[in-house]
Order: structure tokens, then C-alpha cells, then sequence
């Protein structure tokens, strides 16, 4: 614990480390800001009833990513999700759309470029948000005070203005600040529902008397738990030996030289899980129409699969294995990464060069794909089980539901009703950010030879880490 302490004290000896973690924390104390600001012309507190009714729905999708400020209604209600959404449509149609891929080899320029266009996508998404929500509060309920097309026009114009900044602040964060702004942003969002989560623990336990204290005791060691599980598949890879031949080059000799190439156990991140809820979102969604809602075999339909039904959890799982493989299959190509070992003189021990090498690398990327895949389904299937339980006794015949509802204990058909940490997105992104900028944060300690935060780091002693 000294050492983390001596290494965090280290951060702000160096004046432009100093400089960036100060300027990091000042635009996220901005963006929090921003949820102090409400929408004009929207009675919040209505509004909140609403959504408290329909947080299993894409509303509570959203509410994830703009850190509780879309069910408040405020400025930047839209939260980092228009522009998530434009990055990820970006890089899809890098695969199909020639231009796109060509940008992409380009280096730099080519990443400016593409960069821009995700900007005016950000955009464009946020003004067909805005407009869907501004029409919707007008239609449904009386949440605006004073509707018409002033208002629609005002909120289109707030909610738009919203997202570009939180755009500007992400870009400002990664450009001179320390981390992945867009990362931080939605980590920032995130946590600052801790305070209420705790507070939620103790009344449950020592108030209301909902929990016994032995519930709490293990609801804590489960986060721990976890947790360590997340750090342990995060910083799992497979380490591929990659030899390479020596080549003559004028008068120098290249090459000669053992590597490796790492295949992450978890390369597609939180994609996939973002992609299964979102696609699974849709159905509730889609039940607040009151065309669908009063169909009864639509409405039967749409609730086998809503939250916590059996057959949610079975479409959640097949769709975040499916989105892994689909994304990894974007960003690593066995095919082109075998060729471009070839034009370099390397190759794997054993293995020939060319299309064998390509076919034992998709061999063991198909592997551990199933391995991230199973592991970011399990992550999120469980903390969800332990908000809203699974409801089993739904599953026919109704002799079998009946059976089940009378045997299984009701923690695990109705849940704990624990909140906030305990959802698999929003741990598994709060972990990760963090142990980005925590990386980031101690390659810069160790580049001006001070120690980092973790053990193995600590090769290079500072003046000032040694004389302490």
C-alpha cells in the first residue's frame, strides 16, 4: 500500500503529468456539471415516475451511458451514446465500403479524416435523438409544460449542443489530458451513481431491514470477486512465438529475433455486450406502443423476452458470443496478418508460412474468442440474476412454473434488487477504463524513471523513490 501512495505522490512531482491528471479531472468535474442543467420546458419530476417504470426498456440502455442524466432529463441527456454509435457504424463500414479501408492504411491523415466524419455522424444521430425524444415527451403523458414546436425546435437545439460538447471534452481529454476521453466520460457518468448505491446498501440493510447483514457481507465479497475476475480475463492474452529470419540490407544485418504476437482473451471489450443489450432493449421499447401493447400475440411475444425471462438470458448469451466473433473478425484478419508476417521474414516454429500460418491463428482465435465470449456472458448474466432474478417459474407447462416457484429460494427467481455496480456492462467498463489509465498513467511514470503502481513495473528508480 506504501508503494501505491509513494507512486500516486509521484504523479504530482512531475509538472506535465501533474498538469494533464489536473486538466483530465477538470473537464470531468465539467461534465458532471451538466447535470445540474435540466432541459427547458420539461417537468422532471414526471418525468422520472416514467422512466422508474420503464428502466428495463432502451431508456435504461441510455441512462447507462449518460451517467442517470437521461432519466433527469438534463442537458447532456443524450450522455457519449450518438457518438458510440457513429464510431461503431464507421468501423463496420470499414469492411464493406472500399474508401473507408483505404482511409484506414492511410496512418494519420487517414485517421483524421474518418475522425471527422464520425463528427458530423455524431451529429446527425444526436438531431434525429433529440427529435424522437422531443416528439415523444410531447405525445406521451404531460411532461412538457409548454408543448409546440418552440419546444421540439429548443430541445432538438439542447440535447444536440449537449452531445458536441461532451464530443469536445472526450477529444480534449485524450489530446491532452491522460486516457481515453470518450472512455472516461462514460466511467465519470458511472461511478457517480456510487454515493446512492452505498447509500441503497446501508438502508436496505440497516433501515428497512430488507437484507439480513450477511446478505451485505456477500453481495461485498461478490464485487470483490468479480472484480478480480475482470482484471484477471482483461489482462489474459495468448502469445503467439513469432521467429524472424535474418536479412542482409545493404551492410547491416535485420531480423534474427524471437517474438511473440498477443491475442487478447477479450479483444471485442464491452462491444458485444453493448450490441446484446441494446438489440434486447428494443422489445420493451417497443411495448410502450400502444398499438403493440394492446396485440396480445405481440405483446405475448415481446414478453418472453423481456428482462429477466428465461428466454432473455438465452438470447443474451447467444448474441454477445455472436457480436464477439463479429467484431473480432473486424479488427484482427488471420489472412492479412500471416501476409504481413511473410513480407517480413517471419514465421511460427513448425507452422508454414502463408495459409497454414493464417488457419492456426484463426484456430486459436476461435478458442479464445469462445472463451472471451463465454466470459463477458457470464459477467453479465450473473450481477443481472442477482438485481432481478430469473423467472423461471414462467417456463411452461404451468404444472412445471408452479413446481419451481414452490421449490427454488426467491433470491434467486426475484433477485436482491441490488443496483448499480452489480450490472455486467457497467462493471466491466468501470474496471477496464481504469485499468487503462492506470496503464497510461504508469508508462508515464516509468518514462521519466519513477516507479509505477503495480509490482513488476517498478524496474527504474527514480532519485527521489530511492533516497525515500
Amino acid at each position: 500500500m506504501s508503494k501505491f501512495f509513494e507512486a500516486l505522490a509521484n504523479v504530482f512531482r512531475v509538472p506535465d503529468l501533474r498538469n494533464r491528471v489536473l486538466f483530465t479531472l477538470g473537464l470531468l468535474a465539467v461534465y458532471r456539471l451538466g447535470a445540474a442543467v435540466p432541459i427547458p420546458g420539461v417537468d422532471a419530476a414526471k418525468f422520472q415516475e416514467f422512466f422508474n417504470r420503464n428502466q428495463g426498456s432502451f431508456f435504461g440502455f441510455l441512462d447507462l451511458f449518460s451517467g442517470g442524466q437521461f432519466s433527469s432529463m438534463t442537458v447532456f441527456a443524450l450522455g457519449i451514446m450518438p457518438y458510440i454509435t457513429a464510431s461503431i457504424v464507421l468501423q463496420l463500414l470499414t469492411v464493406v465500403v472500399p474508401t473507408l479501408e483505404k482511409l484506414q492504411k492511410e496512418g494519420e491523415l487517414g485517421r483524421r479524416k474518418i475522425t471527422q466524419w464520425t463528427r458530423y455522424l455524431t451529429i446527425g444521430l444526436s438531431i434525429m435523438q433529440s427529435t424522437f425524444i422531443a416528439t415523444a415527451l410531447q405525445s406521451q403523458g404531460d411532461f412538457v409544460i409548454n408543448p409546440g414546436a418552440g419546444f421540439v425546435l429548443m430541445t432538438i437545439l439542447t440535447l444536440t449542443t449537449g452531445t458536441a460538447f461532451i464530443m469536445w471534452l472526450g477529444e480534449q481529454i485524450t489530446e491532452r489530458g491522460v486516457g481515453n476521453g470518450m472512455s472516461l466520460i462514460i466511467f465519470a457518468g458511472i461511478v457517480a451513481g456510487l454515493p446512492g448505491a452505498i447509500y441503497n446498501i446501508y438502508v436496505n440493510t440497516f433501515v428497512t431491514n430488507v437484507w439480513h447483514p450477511l446478505h451485505m457481507i456477500v453481495i461485498l465479497a461478490f464485487m470483490v470477486l468479480v472484480v478480480a475476475f475482470i482484471v484477471l480475463v482483461e489482462r489474459g492474452e495468448r502469445r503467439i512465438p513469432v521467429q524472424y529470419a535474418k536479412r542482409v540490407v545493404g551492410r547491416r544485418i535485420l531480423g534474427g529475433q524471437a517474438t511473440h504476437m498477443p491475442l487478447k482473451v477479450n479483444a471485442g471489450g464491452v462491444i458485444p455486450v453493448i450490441f446484446a443489450s441494446s438489440l434486447l432493449a428494443f422489445p420493451m421499447t417497443m411495448m410502450a406502443i400502444p398499438a403493440i401493447a394492446n396485440n396480445k400475440w405481440l405483446n405475448g411475444m415481446l414478453s418472453a423476452v423481456r428482462h429477466g425471462e428465461p428466454m432473455y438470458f438465452l438470447l443474451f448469451i447467444a448474441l454477445i458470443v455472436f457480436f464477439s466473433f463479429f467484431y473480432v473478425s473486424i479488427i484482427f484478419n488471420p489472412n492479412e496478418a500471416a501476409d504481413n508476417m511473410r513480407k517480413y521474414g517471419g514465421f511460427i516454429p513448425g507452422i508454414r508460412p502463408g495459409k497454414n500460418t493464417a488457419e492456426y491463428m484463426n484456430r486459436i482465435l476461435t478458442r479464445i474468442t469462445v472463451v472471451g465470449g463465454l466470459y463477458l456472458a457470464l459477467l453479465s448474466i450473473i450481477p443481472e440474476i442477482m438485481i432481478s432474478g430469473i423467472k423461471l417459474q414462467h417456463l411452461p407447462p404451468a404444472a412445471l412454473g408452479n413446481w419451481i416457484d414452490a421449490m427454488f429460494p426467491r433470491f434467486i427467481l426475484d433477485g436482491l434488487g441490488v443496483t448499480f455496480y452489480f450490472g455486467g456492462t457497467s462493471l466491466l467498463i468501470v474496471v477496464g477504463v481504469a485499468m487503462d489509465t492506470v496503464n497510461q498513467v504508469e508508462a508515464q511514470l516509468i518514462m521519466r524513471h519513477y516507479e509505477g503502481f503495480t509490482p513488476r513495473s517498478g524496474r527504474i528508480r527514480g532519485r527521489r523513490s530511492s533516497s525515500a
